[in-house]
């Protein structure tokens, strides 16, 4: 296992889904339950999800959803009293709640169900090999999970507004290692429409 933990993002409302979008029924579970799992499954020491938004509710389906995979003490939960700033606020609330032993970072988004089960394993091995960041790629577009090294997190924790790591990625330039990936690397759910559309 290496000293690398995920951070799942799932403080938004939903605004444009028109509300507790993460809550929403899918595949038998519900959405959070995707990407909850992909990251539980992910070669990482730990996982912390950040609430914010329908808390109580987004809390209990992450417990309930780490307890059926048998996997409760690998999940931390932490809440962003400010998550209405955006995604930068979610990011500094997990990042300060990484151990200081944290090697590194994936960051999963709460509302993205269909990451390839590889690719979290072949980012976590991007950091592993020295990279400071990693991200997977299909169609020459940037997707998720985002990986950073440790060495990143003083920048993360500096984050602002609602663009999450982006504009750090863009930063780096050509020192962010790249992965090849399939589609669901960008799938993400922003509307009824959406989540019909990838089976729900």
């Amino acid at each position: 296992m290496s000293g690398v933990h995920a951070l799942v993002l799932a403080a938004g409302k939903g605004r444009r889904f028109g509300g507790r979008k993460l809550l929403a029924p899918f595949r038998g579970g519900v959405l959070l339950d995707a990407a909850l799992a992909a990251a539980l499954a992910a070669p990482v020491k730990g996982v912390v999800l950040v609430s914010g938004a329908d808390r109580e509710a987004v809390d209990a389906a992450a417990q309930a959803c780490a307890v059926r995979r048998g996997e409760a003490d690998r999940l931390r939960i932490v809440h962003a009293s400010d998550h209405a700033e955006g995604l930068a606020a979610s990011i500094r609330a997990g990042v300060a709640a990484l151990p200081e032993s944290a090697s590194g970072v994936l960051i999963f988004l709460g509302d993205m169900p269909d990451i390839p089960g590889e690719i979290p394993a072949e980012i976590v091995a991007r950091l592993g090999a020295g990279a400071e960041a990693a991200v997977p790629v299909h169609d020459r577009r940037r997707g998720h999970p985002a990986g950073f090294a440790a060495s990143l997190f003083p920048a993360l924790a500096a984050l602002e507004g609602d663009r999450g790591a982006r504009d750090l990625l863009v930063r780096l330039g050509r020192r962010v290692a790249e992965v090849p990936a399939e589609a669901g690397v960008l799938a993400d759910v922003d509307t009824p429409e959406d989540l019909q559309a990838l089976g729900g």
